[in-house]
């Protein structure tokens, strides 16, 4: 081993690190000598925890490490159900749905594709003590005291909470919240979509229908002191900003994250998912109020067909990838897994990443603007209208590739687009083949080869990496 040669080093190191190995060595001389001091036990027991939370930190974080709170109603559940079977993995997804009553024998005996369900503690003494302006509120924020006693000490590092008509895109929140040192204090969550929302409750604030995450040690400390917090902010009359307000008392603010979605919104909601941004998809919600989000099907079957796509590759699902076919002058926008929209002209990337306004907002606003974010009208221009194509199915293929079929959900009955020698009338179904490649570290959207023949009703296309400086408008 090579030696270290200190004859270059000035006197005043030379003095500090020779003081420093005679320090180390003294007390690691006493240490021997004396194994049982107070000291000695204290120094050992430091050294311990720091290689346990080191080995605890190091194992990356899987789907065993988060506990789900969903807060409901025994009410609501006979016909909500549906919305959470869609995403739970029975004996693979951790946590509880917590009612406000017991299920009655309509829904007994328990499904076990269901998430399994715990009453709520009887808070009718806090109640009475505490006089809160919405008499509901503690059991919503109690939920996490009362989880937080059931899982303590099994080793997890998030609770994500949200509402029994949350969908969760579990393999997708894992891989986001990896992403966090689960060891310091985080709120992980997003603001609604309609700008009158966060107005009149917080800009700063994770809404709970979206889910919001929370780190152990802000669990922990939150449930240590939910009920003073109860107490302190009786007055306010939402669960979301008194829980943002307790959290804030601990000087933790929110970190906000995109894929969570509140769906504030009304109406036909396609416009909004055709145009998700490259971020995971982690949650959707509002989905019994607004239209279904496939044609011909109602809500909940809508969910449980946007799950086989989820089930087979989640960190690619909604995510856009936008195409062009030069030769037909045509624009294709991929909302992988749920629709392709066809334009039959070159239309710019940063046009077609805009939303359709298909929807409205949550509450009317006399004025715009509505939402947290850009969007485009619909048009009635053959130019710009979109041909239409939702997912029908998927398939894994031998060749490390997944295709998933679109179908054309109905004419647009406008005419061809008068600049385009090409149109794309005859297309019936669409075929997108995508690598099994996860992308989560995602610095850039994919591009795509695309086959038609002229005439044909099949179209395919094939995603790829862009090449360096590849531009596609």
């Amino acid at each position: 081993m090579r030696s270290f040669d200190i004859s270059h080093v000035p006197n005043v190191y030379k003095t500090i690190l020779i003081s420093g190995l005679v320090l180390s060595s003294t007390i690691i001389f006493y240490y021997v000598i004396h194994p049982k001091s107070p000291t000695n036990s204290f120094v050992v027991s430091r050294i311990e925890k720091t290689l346990s939370q080191s080995t605890f930190t190091d194992t990356p974080t899987n789907i065993s490490h988060l506990v789900f709170g969903i807060v409901g109603s025994e009410g609501a559940w006979h016909h909500r159900k549906g919305y959470g079977e869609a995403w739970w993995q029975p004996n693979v997804t951790r946590g509880y749905l917590y009612l406000d009553i017991p299920p009655t024998v309509d829904i007994l005996p328990w499904s076990l594709t269901s998430p399994p369900y715990r009453v709520s503690e009887d808070l009718t003494k806090l109640i009475n003590e505490i006089n809160p302006a919405v008499p509901i509120l503690p059991r919503v924020l109690h939920a996490i005291l009362e989880i937080f006693r059931e899982e303590d000490h099994e080793g997890f590092r998030w609770l994500v909470m949200g509402d029994d008509d949350t969908i969760f895109f579990v393999d997708n929140m894992v891989d986001v919240l990896a992403k966090y040192d689960h060891t310091k204090y985080y709120y992980i969550g997003s603001p609604s979509e309609c700008l009158n929302s966060n107005f009149r409750f917080s800009f700063n604030m994770g809404f709970g229908g979206a889910g919001f995450a929370l780190s152990y040690p802000l669990v922990k400390a939150f449930a240590n002191n939910v009920e003073d917090c109860l107490k302190r902010y009786s007055h306010l009359v939402t669960g979301d900003i008194i829980e943002m307000s307790c959290i804030a008392d601990f000087g933790v603010n929110l970190s906000p994250q995109k894929g969570l979605h509140q769906i504030d919104l009304r109406g036909d909601i396609s416009g909004l998912l055709s145009s998700h941004p490259k971020t995971p998809l982690m949650s959707l919600h509002h989905l019994d109020v607004v239209d279904p989000i496939f044609p011909n099907m109602d809500a909940i079957n809508s969910i449980h067909h946007l799950m086989k796509a989820a089930n087979i590759y989640q960190s690619r699902l909604l995510q856009q990838t936008i195409c062009y076919n030069r030769k037909h002058n045509w624009s294709i926008s991929v909302s992988w897994g749920y629709s392709v929209h066809i334009y039959e002209k070159i239309m710019p990337r940063s046009l077609l990443q805009l939303p359709i306004e298909t929807f409205q907002p949550w509450a009317a606003n006399p004025n715009p603007p509505f939402y947290m974010f850009n969007t485009r009208l619909p048009s009635n221009d053959q130019c710009e209208s979109p041909h239409v194509f939702f997912f029908d199915s998927i398939e894994k293929m031998s060749d490390n590739l997944i295709l998933t079929t679109y179908y054309r959900r109905s004419s647009r009955e406008l005419p061809p687009c008068v600049s385009s020698s090409h149109s794309a009338d005859y297309v019936t179904h669409i075929y997108v083949y995508s690598s099994v490649t996860k992308r989560i570290e995602i610095n850039r959207c994919e591009c795509c080869d695309h086959t038609y023949a002229e005439g044909a009703k099949n179209a395919v296309l094939k995603f790829r990496e862009c090449m360096p400086d590849e531009i596609m408008a």
